[in-house]
């Protein structure tokens, strides 16, 4: 470590992450006239922002509310939420030449589909009020001081030492490791004395071993839409039957809310009743085979999949009572029992995170370190697929900077 003190006290924060949340907290703090420094481990900043939505960037959802967030405390993004709307982000973005579309359920894209669009507008604002960037720059150490904070950190391959009286932590969370994603958030707060909510992936695929795998295997690439649930919660999307088990829109939702050695249940037919559809067929049609029926709801290569579970070649006038229940049953409650998901590399974010009670939820300064800040994915607040996830990220970086 160099022995000589770099002195950066003439900023009013240093922000170790350029994210969204490190982002949208640089330039809202230059709105303020307070100049801060973005202290970026990759190449880049936004680089989560770059490949979501495929390269799109649902930069937020037009339903976002407290509803839509997970964590121990649901009451805890209220403040942030509030203090920075799904309104605020259309606005800004509009401000800076982005016009929002709308896709399924509420998700907003850039009219332009293109993510780099999202992180433009942040570069060029921390350009025009110079707000610094110093990317391939991976604080590895921070300690508390009279005044402030004691940084340590790898620029360009060497080592520096400097001081700050503000510190924002926006570094993200453990997906994806290849995007440069680190525990150095939680690291931090455990060296702080602060409590971290229990972190698993979360918005991941479901994986399916053993004597059931050959079946979902089966099955691969082939989409429906379902109702996917569990006690805790309800989604209705399609999922995608993948070699490896789970995934699609549905699951990666309820994966959220889903513990290992749990199940979960998919309703194959939610806007509709089997035994309704049966009844009313074998109406027109009693010597209709079940499978064709089948066959008319679904793919094919489904309906065939289903059919070693059913009296598939019984036709619809034959069907007792007993095989219509258990039809229903296979239908409306199709039971699955993950052996895990695709972990970290393959999760849209972490769930869990610093604990909320170690942080005020007006500020998200760290109660037991003045000066201390702590934002985005870092945090033990996490979203719902489609957006929330970026809403959050906008809030608790406008909120922070309120306070540098």
């Amino acid at each position: 470590m160099d022995a000589n003190l770099t002195d950066l006290s003439h900023f009013d924060a240093i922000i170790i992450g350029g994210g969204a949340c490190g982002l949208m907290c640089a330039v809202q703090a230059g709105f303020l006239g307070k100049r801060t420094l973005i202290l970026e481990k990759t190449d880049k900043v936004g680089a989560k922002i770059l490949i979501s939505g495929g390269g799109r960037c649902n930069y937020t959802n037009l339903y976002a509310s407290p509803q839509q967030f997970i964590s121990d405390n649901e009451h805890f993004a209220k403040s942030a939420l509030s203090q920075w709307t799904v309104d605020d982000t259309i606005s800004f973005f509009e401000t800076y030449g982005i016009n929002g579309k709308e896709k399924t359920l509420g998700q907003l894209f850039p009219e332009s589909d293109k993510a780099k669009d999202i992180v433009n507008v942040f570069v060029d604002l921390c350009r025009d009020m110079e707000q610094e960037i110093w990317c391939d720059s991976e604080v590895k150490n921070i300690e508390q001081i009279a005044d402030g904070f004691k940084i340590g950190y790898e620029r360009h391959g060497k080592l520096f030492e400097a001081k700050a009286s503000r510190i924002v932590i926006a570094s993200g969370g453990l997906p994806i490791a290849k995007m440069g994603a680190t525990d150095f958030g939680l690291r931090t707060a455990r060296k702080f004395d602060m409590a971290i909510a229990p972190t698993a992936p979360a918005l991941v695929p479901l994986t399916i071993t053993g004597k059931d795998q050959p079946w979902y295997e089966q099955l691969s690439g082939n989409s429906i839409f379902c109702r996917v649930w569990n006690d805790r919660a309800s989604f209705e999307e399609n999922i995608l039957f993948t070699h490896w088990g789970l995934s699609g829109p549905a699951i990666l939702q309820i994966s959220s809310y889903w513990r290992a050695g749990e199940s979960i249940m998919i309703d194959l037919l939610p806007n509709q009743n089997i035994i309704d559809l049966i009844e009313s067929e074998r109406k027109q049609n009693g010597k209709k085979p079940l499978l064709s029926l089948i066959a008319n709801l679904y793919t094919r290569k489904f309906a065939d999949a289903l059919s070693p579970y059913l009296p598939a070649e019984k036709n619809l006038a034959s069907l007792n009572k007993a095989e219509l229940e258990a039809i229903s049953k296979l239908i409306h409650e199709f039971r699955v029992k993950p052996a895990g998901d695709k972990g970290y590399d393959k999760a849209e974010v972490m769930r869990g995170g610093v604990a909320t009670s170690e942080l005020s939820s007006r500020t998200l300064e760290a109660k037991k370190v003045p000066g201390m800040f702590f934002g985005g994915e870092c945090v033990d607040v996490t979203g719902w697929l489609g957006g929330y996830n970026f809403q959050w990220a906008w809030a608790s970086g406008f909120v922070i900077a309120q306070s540098l």
